[in-house]
């Protein structure tokens, strides 16, 4: 575990569900986070996600103020190395670093497992997002326009990646 200012950053487990995905249905409510429409149960959560590649933000109390974690982009041999990743903080938690800390988690989780790239498609008008990550060193790749229909509206979704420098 790792600290970051009033908060500490652990393994995502079963205990943190019903306040991750409370806190993933906001990121849903406010409309530029995913193409998602609802939040899964905590066993699709829990059976999609790398189990040690999932990490949260917590107070002293125990509350989560944020979440990451990262699924396979395939199962081909090529793409072993690869992973997508989503990043989702309270709202109530912006502005505390939380985020930054959890991509910095995620990172070295990650590259310890020999991990060689994270990516992440992100709506152009999350521009938090966007900033959050290219603080974390990712780089934008491109825009896939008009990718996907949500709420009846066709989306872009830039694409951003962080190659490591460590595993080569």
């Amino acid at each position: 575990m790792s600290t970051a200012g009033d908060y500490r950053i652990a393994p995502l487990s079963a205990e943190h569900a019903e306040q991750v995905l409370a806190i993933y249905r906001l990121g849903i409510d406010e409309g530029n986070a995913t193409f998602e429409t609802a939040a899964p149960t905590w066993a699709e959560f829990d059976a999609a996600k790398l189990p040690h590649h999932r990490h949260v933000a917590l107070e002293g109390t125990g509350r989560v103020l944020g979440w990451v974690a990262a699924v396979p982009v395939s199962d081909r041999c090529a793409y072993a190395g690869v992973v997508e990743h989503s990043v989702y903080v309270h709202p109530e938690a912006r502005g505390r670093r939380v985020g930054s800390a959890l991509l910095r988690s995620l990172i070295a989780s990650t590259e310890a497992a020999g991990i060689w790239t994270i990516q992440s498609g992100i709506f152009p008008e999350n521009s938090s997002s966007l900033a959050l990550h290219e603080r974390a060193g990712f780089r934008v790749i491109g825009t896939r326009e008009r990718i996907g229909r949500h709420r009846g509206v066709w989306r872009d979704v830039t694409l951003v990646e962080r190659r490591s420098p460590v595993v080569v």
